[in-house]
């Protein structure tokens, strides 16, 4: 007599491949791939496409207001924006499974941050981009392909982060005089 009968194995088979297409769709681009092109819609319902940043540099970082981390992250991020401007950067903040009052917290605390604000309640976003820590950033190129995934905040990465986005910039941006 069998263990498992025949409807039993088919639940089963059918409950890992959803495993598996789960766990699919939660794996982190990396470096040389294309990102997951949907980015959400920002403060104005307006839909974003990574597709739509191409000759730019991207930067998609994943944030919460708990995480003091990205809380730190995000005035870098609006800085380098505005110190690169934004004809050849921009920054897209995507706030990560939060109910709105906090995601609009952050946001009144920060008005003068000019960076692109999207509130991925739901986490379909961060699915997509396979984000399982907070913050994590993804760098994209001018080519529209990944340059650089980090994961987590600290300031002893800003030498090699900043030096990163310099290999990324047009050779008219690097030779514009300091401040112009």
């Amino acid at each position: 007599m069998p263990i498992f009968s025949r409807a039993s194995c088919m639940g089963l088979l059918l409950c890992l491949f959803a495993l598996t297409a789960t766990a699919a769709e939660s794996i982190q681009p990396e470096p040389g791939d294309l990102p997951p092109d949907a980015l959400g819609s920002d403060r104005n319902g307006n839909e974003l496409l990574a597709s739509q940043y191409r000759d730019k540099v991207l930067i998609v970082t994943f944030w919460a207001s708990w995480c003091g981390p990205c809380r730190k992250e995000l005035p870098v991020l609006d800085r380098l924006q505005k110190i690169v401007g934004r004809d050849h950067l921009e920054v897209v903040a995507i706030n990560l499974k939060e109910p709105r009052r906090d995601f609009l917290s952050v946001l009144r605390a920060n008005r003068d941050l000019g960076v692109i604000w999207v509130h991925d309640a739901r986490g379909k976003v961060g699915e997509r981009y396979g984000v399982s820590v907070l913050p994590n950033m993804f760098v994209i190129g001018r080519d529209g392909r990944i340059a650089h995934v980090h994961q987590g905040y600290s300031e002893a990465m800003l030498t090699d982060f900043s030096q990163e986005i310099l290999a990324l910039l047009p050779p008219e941006v690097l030779a514009r005089p300091p401040g112009g």
